[in-house]
């Protein structure tokens, strides 16, 4: 099992004149849940396949541990892929569909056997291993996806959107499940997802990309409290983005108050253009001129306290240190 820090150095994927991956640079510490969070096309998969080699690599390299990894087959890269659409053999039962990659290997019946349980068993699959794929659910063929990837041994297990195909209510209970076994494992996650909520829950390093170029990369308050980009602070959602000082500046909408503010505070002037009751909160949308449309989310009690009406004038400010400048565009 290859294992060590996972290094990406200038790492290209173009296909023709299109560039998926622009040379981007990356450094994933040994042991780590990392989510590569973005919209569609902003080459997160593509970069998951290439450290995979499931894709070729237009140029830079792939470093793993000691090793440049970066022209070797997937078999011998010590990484391991989970599929979004998990890829079963249809017609071998569970244990043999997790067995299979060790029985290409070469492994005798009872070795693959023996390890392929052993497996299983860390998924909570073991009273399933006679089943058929088509004779489970969902989320026990993700988990057999799962078990199949691990082992292997992986250094690192790759993940494209794996919990895509489940219910709200399943994913949530395998999100709980993947978070459990990379802490057992001690072994790095590479998670690819569109979802927000699934990348601060589960990720020790998020790497959000645009347009086939990292933005920001940073632990989940990192990104959450502190986007360095006005992308980054509207697609983790939550924040103003803002021309303040005839610069851009986030804040974010649950630190606005109602009301004017003290001597130090920023205090702004708008017209109510929204107000949305959302049970313990209440959302306020102000026009506030050339600062730009500003959202704020006010506790049910602060609001009923003094609450601001659709159409009228109304004040809001919030601490100067809230907010944050953004890099330029």
């Amino acid at each position: 099992m290859a294992q060590g820090d996972l290094e990406l150095v200038q790492l290209t994927k173009r296909y023709g004149a299109t560039v998926a991956v622009d040379a981007i640079d990356l450094r994933v510490p040994a042991g780590s849940y990392c989510c590569f969070l973005g919209p569609s096309g902003c080459g997160k998969s593509s970069t998951l396949r290439m450290i995979a080699g499931h894709e070729s690599v237009s140029g830079g390299d792939i470093i793993l541990g000691a090793g440049n990894i970066t022209d070797l087959a997937p078999a011998r890269r010590g990484t391991a892929m989970m599929f979004q659409s998990y890829a079963l053999f249809p017609h071998l039962m569970v244990l043999d569909n997790i067995a299979f990659s060790l029985k290409m290997k070469g492994a005798s019946k009872a070795d693959r056997y023996a390890k392929a349980r052993r497996v299983m068993d860390l998924v909570d699959l073991g009273r399933f291993e006679t089943r058929m794929p088509a004779q489970l659910s969902g989320g026990q063929q993700q988990r057999v996806a799962l078990a199949r990837a691990l082992v292997t041994d992986p250094g690192i297990l790759l993940l494209d959107e794996p919990l895509s195909a489940l219910d709200p209510f399943l994913r949530l209970k395998v999100r709980t499940e993947l978070k459990r076994l990379q802490r057992e494992l001690g072994i790095s996650f590479l998670h690819v997802t569109h979802g927000q909520d699934e990348a601060m829950a589960l990720a020790d390093l998020v790497v959000i990309m645009k347009d086939g170029r990292i933005e920001q990369a940073g632990s989940p308050q990192e990104v959450f409290h502190r986007p360095k980009t006005a992308f980054v602070a509207r697609f983790m959602g939550g924040h103003n983005v803002l021309t303040l000082d005839g610069r851009p500046v986030t804040v974010r909408v649950d630190r606005v108050r109602l009301g004017a503010g003290n001597a130090e505070a920023r205090t702004l002037s708008g017209e109510v253009r929204g107000v949305e009751y959302g049970g313990a909160t209440v959302t306020v949308v102000l026009a506030a001129g050339e600062a730009g449309e500003i959202t704020a989310v006010i506790p049910e009690e602060q609001f009923n306290a003094s609450p601001a009406a659709l159409g009228e004038a109304c004040r809001i400010h919030w601490a100067r240190g809230e907010e944050f400048a953004l890099q330029a565009a």
